[in-house]
């Protein structure tokens, strides 16, 4: 909706006041889409710190951005970020700040030759910043997409069945996602069965699934172009007394990382939350990732959780909590789930669980 994307422009300009400059150029993609709602492959974003921005983009996505941007004004090109700069350069914007963790050496060398009189200085991640707490509109695509993610894992369910194979349980997931309205899965699914579950970002195989296995499955919906991100462990068959237990054990972890998922909570407390749980029961060392990460435009965008780590939880902030165990050669579990930190009057939980399937161990 243009007037949510002004009020993010704004947000923007405010932090521009600090850098004491004259405007900020965009280019990270995604950042474009956040601030104009263009969705593109080719895109950059002037934004004055006083005054309407200005977006440019290619005749390929002319007609959107007329569509979908209509309250900025839009150049048609193709080198999008030299005709921004000199947009700039023939405005008076003297000082303008670039995203410099985004742009390469060589692009940034190009855009100093073509406008000789401009001081570029960098704006860091000041649009990131923002992304991080949500507005209604976000979170409404967010739950949609969670909302997705878990019907889909209940529709196949019936399928993890002996025999079937990691990529058929994968491919089975992203056309059940697909058919309930997902743009397209949130990034590459994963299925990791039997000694494969020691693995935590194992890519799907042929390997058959087979009685006594534990099948991990971390996938999610993109829609409006928000990011779901569940994962579920399940056993094929009736799970053995280890598995149990390390299911159980994370289980518990999990539910200590979503208790500390507050308003105000130091990241590294969450992490600490969980991962103490698993370090206290011996298995420290087979908890080899951060507890969690933020979701939204990226599947992974800031607050990041996890040792060493720095920040404190907000007000809408969407995270993910997914606490886990690797056993090399015998197989491992993770549960993860998405949710929203809250606060606020008529808030009655400081958090709110956005993927709703089971996180019952399902014996298959």
């Amino acid at each position: 909706m243009p007037e949510n994307h002004a009020a993010r422009r704004a947000r923007l300009q405010a932090a521009l006041d600090a850098l004491d400059a004259d405007a900020a150029l965009i280019t990270s993609l995604v950042n474009v889409r956040y601030l104009t709602g263009l969705a593109s492959s080719n895109a950059a974003f002037l934004l004055p710190a006083d005054g309407p921005g200005v977006l440019a983009t290619d005749a390929r996505y002319g007609l959107a951005a007329a569509r979908d941007c209509p309250d900025v004004e839009l150049v048609v090109t193709r080198l999008v970020e030299l005709a921004l700069a000199g947009r700039a350069a023939g405005g008076g914007l003297g000082r303008l700040a670039f995203e410099a963790h985004e742009m390469t050496v060589e692009r940034h060398q190009e855009l100093a030759a073509s406008a000789p009189a401009i001081e570029f200085i960098p704006l860091g991640r000041a649009v990131e910043d923002l992304r991080v707490v949500k507005d209604d509109e976000e979170i409404a695509q967010l739950t949609r997409a969670c909302a997705i993610t878990s019907a889909a894992f209940e529709e196949v369910l019936p399928r993890i069945r002996p025999g079937i194979t990691e990529r058929e349980l994968a491919a089975a997931l992203e056309r059940a996602m697909g058919d309930r309205g997902a743009e397209r899965p949130a990034f590459d699914t994963i299925v990791a069965s039997g000694p494969n579950g020691a693995i935590p970002h194992h890519v799907p195989t042929s390997r058959e699934l087979a009685t006594g296995d534990l099948v991990t499955v971390d996938f999610g919906a993109r829609y409006g172009g928000y990011h779901a991100d569940m994962t579920r462990t399940v056993a094929v068959g009736q799970p053995a007394e280890w598995q149990r237990d390390i299911y159980a054990l994370v289980a518990a972890a999990q539910q200590a990382g979503i208790t500390a998922a507050t308003p105000g909570a130091d990241v590294t407390d969450v992490d600490a939350a969980a991962r103490g749980v698993i370090e206290e029961a011996g298995h420290g060392e087979h908890f080899t990732h951060g507890l969690g990460h933020g979701v939204g435009l990226e599947i992974h965008e800031a607050p990041i959780m996890g040792h060493g780590k720095t920040g404190r939880l907000g007000d809408r902030v969407p995270i993910t909590v997914e606490p886990g165990i690797y056993l090399p050669g015998r197989g491992g579990v993770r549960i993860e789930d998405t949710l929203v930190v809250r606060a606020g009057a008529g808030t009655a939980v400081p958090r709110e669980l956005l993927t709703t399937t089971t996180r019952e161990l399902l014996a298959l």
